[in-house]
């Protein structure tokens, strides 16, 4: 897996806030991170597989940590859509759970680990992919890439999140974005998939 080493942590308590901090010193990571999707187009093929072989190794690793759970996935699905659909996930494995192009590097590394765990079965993979929606050549590329993952009830289900994850961002600004229409889209037609399954 294509990650920065971790080095050593330190912990506090913060007896007025009841809380208590952590701070991971990690290795230094000089590789610009992807950021705009539209950028991702031009990523080598060697850099598919990279990240294809860093996502099946984190999914093989067994964890009892919780990246995100079945209450928040039914939760933010029906905030959006109803109950249009059963998002009931029949595959979890451990996932990074916040890889947006932001948290991945030009040489396929994956920073920003602090929410990994248990989710749905290609939410990496759907995160990829949602954030792609307003460049259809990019979307379609990790979808084609990430196909065994996104095709899957889980791995759409994955998907139909993020899909919410957009719409519901866009209600809060009061307007359609880039992201909101394809993902409105795209949402139709993962939702037609899973009713008549």
């Amino acid at each position: 897996m294509r990650k920065p080493a971790w080095h050593q942590s330190a912990t506090w308590t913060d007896r007025d806030r009841d809380l208590v901090w952590r701070a991971d010193e990690m290795e230094l990571i000089v590789a610009p991170v992807v950021d705009n999707p539209a950028h991702a187009g031009a990523l080598p093929a060697s850099w598919w597989v990279r990240m294809r072989e860093s996502l099946a190794a984190l999914a093989a690793h067994e964890t009892e940590r919780v990246g995100m759970s079945q209450r928040h996935v039914t939760r933010r699905v029906r905030e959006v859509f109803g109950s249009a659909v059963d998002v009931t996930v029949d595959d979890w494995t451990t996932a990074h759970t916040d890889l947006h192009w932001g948290n991945v590097t030009t040489e396929a590394q994956l920073l920003d680990w602090e929410d990994w765990g248990l989710a749905p079965a290609g939410l990496d993979a759907a995160t990829l992919w949602q954030a792609a929606l307003p460049f259809p050549a990019v979307a379609a590329r990790v979808e084609d890439e990430f196909a065994a993952e996104l095709t899957t009830r889980s791995g759409r289900i994955a998907r139909l999140l993020q899909c919410a994850n957009a719409i519901r961002a866009a209600g809060r600004l009061g307007h359609l974005t880039p992201l909101s229409r394809p993902a409105t889209d795209a949402a139709r037609e993962l939702i037609a998939s899973l009713r008549f399954e």
